[in-house]
């Protein structure tokens, strides 16, 4: 990941407790896709079935180092990295192991800032080196435990995929809950980074009904672009493939490009915001 240019990579948490919404197929192509148009990224697993991992081609025996060793055993990042076959996309594995993570950290201090202690670190060690990197994804548990806690409190900001369905409203007033507890105790820079829409079927007028109630509530925070429902986005995980290499064509592959595009406007309309004029 060297490049002359250096700048501390922006920290995303994808997060949402709610099973089954996206979230890890989210992470891995819009990572994918923020690869694609030269954003040089990494994927840190922090879900103990290691999905992101497998999602993206690498095997059990590949993960030596995982992200259980850079949390419990607070070993580099960087160290840990494996590089996938999306030229400049890198990933820190996860498996099993991370499971046990929040009884063995039950007692240790500052326990909450363990991601973020080592995410300073990697940002530190990037800078020293001259390197380059864009963006850190974290691929949070469907649940809000202590692995969730560390990603919020490592992260600039959380991204929530939000399925179109008759539910997906339902568990999103504990999620911000969560954030604004995090915010208000652990990283009071938190930020939302927005929302995505997954799983949208323009053939179902429930589709339609729940993307107008999300975007009544929470206005230019939900992206334009929606995720839909496409079944070769479902296939390409089984072959340890981000649909972007197992059919860029598709519907699916269009919208991920179409998210990562939305997201670094985003970020460059924030940072000409910040700039002194």
């Amino acid at each position: 990941m060297s490049d002359d240019r250096a700048a501390p990579p922006k920290v995303i948490a994808i997060a949402n407790q709610k099973g089954g919404v996206g979230k890890t197929t989210t992470a891995i192509n819009l990572a994918t896709a923020l690869a694609a148009i030269g954003q040089r990224v990494v994927v840190l697993d922090l879900d103990p079935q290691g999905n992101a991992s497998t999602g993206l081609g690498v095997s059990r025996a590949q993960r030596r180092a995982t992200s259980y060793d850079v949390i419990v055993a607070e070993q580099p990042m960087e160290e840990a990295l494996i590089d996938t076959s999306v030229p400049g996309l890198a990933l820190i594995p996860s498996d099993a192991d991370l499971s046990g993570a929040e009884i063995e950290l039950s007692n240790a201090p500052r326990r909450s800032y363990r991601l973020r202690h080592a995410i300073d670190r990697f940002r530190r060690a990037l800078s020293a080196k001259g390197q380059r990197c864009d963006y850190v994804l974290i691929d949070c548990p469907p649940s809000l435990n202590l692995l969730t806690v560390n990603a919020m409190t490592a992260s600039d900001s959380v991204l929530v995929p939000l399925q179109c369905e008759f539910f997906a409203l339902e568990g999103l007033t504990q999620l911000m809950r969560t954030i604004e507890l995090v915010r208000g105790n652990l990283n009071k820079t938190l930020d939302i980074q927005g929302v995505v829409l997954t799983m949208y079927d323009k053939r179902n007028n429930l589709s339609a009904q729940v993307a107008a109630d999300v975007r009544d509530h929470f206005g230019d925070k939900v992206y334009d672009t929606v995720i839909p429902r496409n079944v070769r986005v479902s296939e390409a995980p089984s072959f340890g493939k981000p649909v972007l290499l197992y059919d860029l064509e598709c519907s699916g592959s269009k919208a991920y490009l179409g998210l990562a595009k939305e997201l670094v406007r985003q970020e460059r309309r924030a940072a000409d915001a910040l700039a002194p004029a």
